[in-house]
C-alpha cells in the first residue's frame, strides 16, 4: 500500500515522498507521509501563498485517495466508509486515515506510560477553548508512535448555520488554523504521552459532525 501510494503521489504531483509508513489496526488504516512537496508548491510557499497550496493539495489528494481506496478495498477485502487527511507543510509531512467497514487486526494496547483518561480530558479541554466539548471522544492507538482520536458532535450552532449557507471551505480553513493553534500551543500532550509529540493532524467530516485527530510521537 505504501509503495502504491508513493507512485500515485509521484504521478499526480510530479514528485514522490521520501517515505510512506502504512499501518492497519482494527478498522483504521493510516499512512504517515514524510518529505513530500511538489516543485510548484515550493515556489508558491516561497512567495507566501500557503493557503493556495493547501486548497490545491486538498483537491489533488482527494483524487489520490479515490484511487488508493480501490486498491485498499481489493487488497484487504473490505470497504472504505470514511477517509480523512491533513498536512503539515512546514514539516513537509501528512497523515491519511481510512476507516474500514470491518476489523482486520487485533487491538493495539496503549503504552502503560500513557494515561488515556488524562488524554481524553485534555482533548476535551482544548476542544472547548476552540469550540465545544465533543459529545463523545474515542482514542485508538494504531501503533507505538501514532494515536488516533475521534471526536463526535463537535459543531456549534453558528458553524452549522455557515455550512447550511455553503461556507464549508471557509469553515475548514478557519477551523484548521484555529484548532491547530490551540492544540499545539496550549496542549500538555508531551507530559501525557511521556514522549515528545512530533505532529498533530486534524481533519473533519461535517456531514457526520465528527473529527479525527492523529498524534504522531517522536520515536
Amino acid at each position: 500500500m505504501s509503495s502504491y501510494l508513493s507512485k500515485l503521489i509521484r504521478k499526480n504531483f510530479g514528485r514522490g515522498p521520501q517515505s510512506c509508513q502504512s499501518t492497519v489496526c482494527k478498522k483504521i488504516f493510516t499512512t504517515y507521509i514524510r518529505g513530500f512537496i511538489s516543485p510548484m508548491e515550493e515556489v508558491l510557499l516561497e512567495q507566501g501563498h500557503q493557503e493556495q497550496v493547501e486548497k490545491a493539495r486538498a483537491v489533488l489528494i482527494n483524487h489520490v485517495v479515490d484511487q488508493l481506496k480501490g486498491v485498499v478495498e481489493v487488497s484487504l477485502n473490505c470497504e472504505i466508509v470514511e477517509w480523512y487527511h491533513d498536512w503539515n507543510l512546514p514539516n513537509n509531512s501528512g497523515l491519511i486515515i481510512l476507516l474500514l467497514d470491518r476489523e482486520l487486526t487485533s487491538e493495539v494496547r496503549p503504552s502503560e506510560q500513557v494515561d488515556m483518561e488524562k488524554l481524553e480530558e485534555e482533548v476535551a479541554r482544548i476542544s472547548l477553548m476552540a469550540q465545544k466539548v465533543p459529545d463523545q471522544i474515542h482514542i485508538y492507538p494504531v501503533s507505538a508512535n501514532i494515536y488516533i482520536v475521534e471526536r463526535k458532535r463537535i459543531l456549534i450552532t453558528i458553524e452549522k448555520a455557515l455550512l447550511a449557507k455553503g461556507f464549508e471551505e471557509e469553515l475548514i480553513m478557519t477551523k484548521d488554523k484555529l484548532e491547530k493553534k490551540y492544540f499545539h500551543n496550549y496542549g500538555k500532550f508531551d507530559k501525557i504521552f511521556n514522549r515528545e509529540v512530533k505532529e498533530i493532524f486534524i481533519d473533519w467530516c461535517f456531514k457526520e459532525d465528527k473529527s479525527l485527530m492523529g498524534f504522531v510521537l517522536k520515536g
